[in-house]
């Protein structure tokens, strides 16, 4: 096992305040205005990952491996769908109080609770493989491959687990700021390289079956005066594109940086605790106060911006064809134009919608925060 201690003692604040809150409104939304579709979207299947109550799926969101996609909800079911109908594949009981995932990859479902539970399912039936404590709530997807299962806890630390049953590999541990944002940044698996945003504006590239640190990339170093000025979360994940790796953090900047050595090609300032996606010509992201901007993905430079949604708690953006779809507080799907970010459709889905659609296919799966889940195809023309 290999252990890197930061300096000094890790105190976490998860405190809710007006001015920083993802769940607080500080700004009314914006209402939405009529306004004529130029895109068909149709709903191709409807379902539902269980139990509504608690609401509670900041971490809980989907993943899809092959044929299937696999949600999981709060009071600790664990549901695999067929992505082309919607069927119910499996269902598992986990009795964990579920707080991250799933993670999907390598023939494994991977879940977390808010006790530190990491549960590995086979993906095929939904038998439990293994289950460990890694002593440290989970707010994140798992990312699993066939090299390990990685998984980040509220107090710093990126752990490296052995997906054959659950042994711990490594741990790495970042210091945490008095004040953070009520989240974490899921980690992401490429090849032998384990990448993961923290709380201090840091991104980390780690091997995956190692533990060794690769690069460390300050994208936005803490400014300001006041501990809310210094807030500098990456909360969002990491994606990674060939050689590139995009990133976006809160109050900092959106990055690109080169996946082998970590330097920084580009970043602007830009402040996101959602996320972003890209495509081959830009980089879509969802901001603090509810636009959509593109930028172009070689230099970072502006393309467009949505401003009709401010303040909407969107999601994460998702690339979806000629679109850039995201969902909002009251449960709609605002579907942008992805050469004018102009809208083009928009769909209600019935609850609030806190993590980004997914792509399986050629259809965009979307779920909401009472785990009710949609499946859409869409295509331009009213």
């Amino acid at each position: 096992m290999k252990t890197r201690r930061a300096f000094g003692a890790v105190l976490l604040a998860t405190l809710v305040l007006a001015a920083c809150s993802k769940e607080k409104d500080v700004d009314l939304p914006a209402e939405l205005v009529d306004f004529k579709p130029t895109a068909k979207v149709q709903r191709i299947w409807s379902a539902s990952f269980g139990s509504a109550e608690p609401e509670l799926r900041l971490g809980l969101g989907l993943a899809a491996d092959g044929d299937r996609v696999f949600g999981a909800s709060h009071n600790g079911d664990v549901v695999a769908l067929n992505a082309k109908d919607g069927r119910t594949a499996w269902r598992t009981k986990s009795r964990a109080t579920l707080s991250a995932g799933p993670g999907a990859g390598a023939g494994l479902v991977v879940v977390g609770s808010s006790t530190g539970d990491v549960i590995a399912l086979e993906a095929t039936s939904g038998q439990e493989r293994w289950r460990v404590r890694v002593n440290g709530e989970l707010l994140a997807a798992p990312a699993a491959s066939e090299r390990a299962v990685v998984v980040r806890t509220v107090s710093g630390f990126l752990i490296g687990l052995n997906p054959a049953d659950g042994r711990e590999l490594w741990r790495e541990e970042q210091q945490v700021p008095r004040l953070t944002l009520r989240g974490t940044s899921a980690p992401t698996l490429v090849g032998d390289t384990a990448l993961c945003g923290f709380d201090n504006g840091r991104v980390l590239a780690i091997g995956a079956t190692s533990g060794e640190v690769l690069w460390d990339a300050a994208i936005a170093p803490p400014r300001g005066r006041t501990e809310l000025e210094r807030l500098v979360d990456i909360d969002s994940s990491v994606k990674v594109n060939g050689a590139d790796v995009f990133v976006v953090g809160f109050q900092g900047r959106a990055a690109m940086l080169a996946l082998d050595t970590g330097q920084i090609w580009w970043s602007r300032e830009l402040s996101s605790y959602r996320g972003l996606d890209f495509d081959d010509e830009a980089v879509y992201v969802s901001t603090s106060s509810g636009e959509v901007e593109a930028l172009r993905r070689r230099t970072g430079v502006d393309l467009w911006k949505q401003a009709g949604l401010k303040f909407r708690r969107l999601s994460a953006p998702t690339a979806f064809g000629a679109f850039v779809v995201v969902g909002d507080l009251d449960g709609q799907l605002h579907w942008l134009d992805k050469a004018t970010g102009v809208l083009a459709a928009r769909v209600s889905l019935g609850g609030r919608i806190s993590n980004a659609p997914l792509v399986v296919g050629e259809s965009l799966i979307a779920v909401d925060d009472k785990g009710r889940v949609a499946a859409f195809r869409a295509a331009p023309g009213a």
